[in-house]
């Protein structure tokens, strides 16, 4: 028999050798909450879960509270687990704690990136705006724009910085996908990136950073609207 979340979380049992096991299943778990395969307020069935990886209650109620420290899952008393879905007054925090920090990364990366660096981060922004002009589904549209980041954070050069936007990175992914899913914003996002990268390419960081700033705060106001208009 088929379970529910199979039906909307495709996955193979977790392998016994690469890992530890526990460790794969966070890695599984993390992995289909960021591609979306798990969606924001989804509960998480511990029986199904247990069936669908072929492991451990202990393994999987460890995994839980591993996502729950990472902020990607909520445990609600008498209810259970669930994928995060942050409130509006969470996602104006988090839209702000990441405007300031991506505003500091695209400084060091000012300071500090390549010439070949450079380029890539050009490349990258060039080859999303192929991706929103050919595609509309959105894990493709995130995919797309997340190799945008992998490249100003490389050039960055620091962990301490690198740490911190992941973990941001995570927890606003389903805030992410609202904004760039609304009409015309993607198209939008292409030009505000192309912005950045001019002046990037200019050497102008103090420009470069309002620049991320204000494109994180337009992206801000569009999931914050949707967020808004969801509410009950």
């Amino acid at each position: 028999m088929t379970s529910r979340t199979a039906n909307v979380w495709a996955t193979s049992p977790v392998g016994r050798v690469a890992a530890p096991v526990r460790e794969q299943v966070i890695v599984a778990l993390r992995e289909a909450i960021l591609d979306l395969r798990l969606t924001p307020g989804q509960r998480l069935v511990e029986r199904e879960l247990i069936e669908q990886l072929n492991v451990s209650r202990t393994t999987v109620r460890e995994a839980i509270r591993e996502l729950a420290s990472e902020g990607l899952v909520t445990v609600v008393p008498q209810k259970g687990a669930m994928v995060s879905a942050p409130t509006v007054a969470e996602a104006i925090d988090l839209y702000e704690v990441r405007a300031s920090l991506e505003s500091l990364i695209v400084t060091r990366f000012v300071e500090r990136a390549t010439p070949s660096q450079i380029m890539r981060l050009d490349a990258a922004v060039e080859h999303f705006a192929e991706v929103v002009g050919g595609s509309t589904e959105i894990r493709d549209i995130l995919s797309a724009k997340d190799q945008f980041y992998v490249v100003l954070i490389e050039g960055a050069a620091s962990n301490t910085l690198r740490q911190l936007i992941e973990g941001i990175q995570a927890r606003v992914r389903v805030l992410r996908a609202t904004s760039l899913a609304t009409s015309g914003r993607s198209a939008h996002a292409v030009e505000e990136l192309r912005a950045i990268v001019l002046a990037v390419k200019a050497h102008d960081a103090d420009r470069a950073a309002a620049l991320c700033a204000a494109h994180i705060r337009t992206a801000a106001k569009t999931a914050l609207a949707k967020l808004d208009s969801e509410m009950p």
